[in-house]
């Protein structure tokens, strides 16, 4: 007799090979801000707000991605994702200007990286998967953003010193495609695949998007995630643009900011699949509160510990095992809250405030290093986030899904 597993763990490895594109794409645009800088003339705090824009951007289309994927399913998102992705790396060494750049890295590119990332992913296999395994198989998702990282990260930065940034985001253009097969993996509709999977239908009964909203609105322990979330944007934003530049200020080479990004992808794999893990063992609201609070405690090491290559090499290798870690339990628990069924939207609102919180960490990163000369105000900033972020994760409820209300008479 032939079992699940079998059955939506190809829906799982399509997901995870495509966020490996479209987050190994994005996580390396931090690679660009030097060259770009010296090339086009254009100042830091230009470069830096054109991938602010793009971080506010990838955010917020979150929702309406998932609540597309929601409706009619992900095939014809992660589509348009692809091409929008592919249109925006093609065009920006054409449009290299200050709006040029906020055209094609801030709105087009990022719109089609959010259109291929983990709201529209997750939401897609949920459904399929059974709920015991719903944790895990989020990490493994969650592991393909950062094998993405570990295998973009250098290859970008060898064509970059190769043949320039042009040809950089030429190629990376071209990558993009490469997800435009795997989407035909997730074309199915999510009744479909539950049925395939021999998932049971949810209990809940289902109201409607707008009534599933209501409820997600007047939840505490959904907020609560979105504010652990805006921190975790911040965080990762502001060191994925501005690492590669706070390395060079310590005076050493382009090749440690990429080992640093790489380091950051390889340990992430790790770190998400055991969290993946851990997820279906305990208090997913824990784990999240110990990686935040451990964050702060990483970046205070890194303050007082001399700036060589072993040392970024070892703060990339502990922030990795947390960088996206934080994206399986953080959906595992909006899963427990709210059921599987317009989980692409709910999460992607949750990205949204993530995301607000990357526009910050990229934007304010620019104008610190432009007026102040170091990023040493903006690393106090991260301590303080990541402590108020563990803080608001204790009180969260983990509890199965909550009834509909029942509709009032018009």
């Amino acid at each position: 007799m032939t079992t699940a597993t079998p059955r939506y763990w190809p829906l799982v490895l399509a997901a995870t090979a495509i966020l490996l594109v479209t987050m190994g794409i994005r996580q390396s645009l931090g690679l660009y801000v030097q060259p770009l800088a010296t090339d086009t003339g254009l100042g830091i705090v230009a470069i830096s707000f054109a991938l602010a824009v793009g971080q506010l951007v990838w955010g917020a289309v979150q929702p309406a991605f998932g609540a597309w994927a929601d409706q009619r399913g992900p095939a014809r998102v992660l589509v348009v994702g692809a091409l929008l992705l592919f249109a925006g790396m093609a065009l920006a060494p054409v449009l290299a200007s200050g709006w040029g750049l906020v055209l094609t890295l801030g709105l087009l590119s990022a719109a089609g990286a959010g259109a291929g990332s983990f709201s529209v992913l997750i939401g897609a296999t949920a459904a399929a998967t059974p709920e015991h395994k719903r944790s895990f198989a989020a990490g493994v998702i969650n592991a393909g953003g950062s094998a993405g990282q570990f295998v973009f990260a250098p290859v970008t930065q060898a064509i970059i010193g190769a043949f320039g940034w042009m040809a950089a985001m030429w190629t990376m253009a071209v990558a993009a495609l490469a997800t435009l097969p795997l989407a035909r993996a997730l074309r199915g509709k999510r009744a479909s695949a539950e049925r395939a999977a021999g998932v049971a239908a949810p209990v809940q009964q289902d109201n409607g998007l707008r009534a599933q909203l209501r409820v997600a609105a007047r939840d505490r322990s959904y907020w609560c995630l979105h504010i652990g979330f805006f921190t975790c944007g911040f965080h990762i934003a502001f060191l994925v643009t501005h690492l590669p530049t706070e390395i060079a200020l310590c005076g050493l080479s382009d090749s440690v900011s990429a080992t640093a990004l790489a380091l950051i992808g390889l340990c992430n794999i790790g770190g998400s699949l055991a969290v993946g893990w851990l997820g279906q063992r305990y208090r997913m609201k824990s784990l999240l509160a110990l990686m935040y609070a451990s964050r702060a405690m990483l970046v205070g090491v890194y303050l007082v510990s001399p700036p060589t290559p072993l040392t970024f090499y070892l703060f990339a290798a502990g922030l990795g095992a947390t960088w996206l870690a934080t994206v399986p339990p953080t959906a595992g628990i909006i899963g427990k809250l709210f059921g599987p069924r317009y989980l692409a939207t709910l999460f992607g609102f949750t990205l949204l405030s993530h995301q607000v919180g990357g526009f910050f960490g990229a934007w304010l990163g620019g104008l610190a290093i432009a007026h102040l000369g170091d990023y040493t105000w903006m690393w106090y900033a991260d301590i303080v986030l990541a402590l108020l972020a563990a803080a608001f994760n204790l009180p969260i409820r983990e509890s199965p899904p909550r009834p509909f209300p029942q509709e009032q008479p018009a």
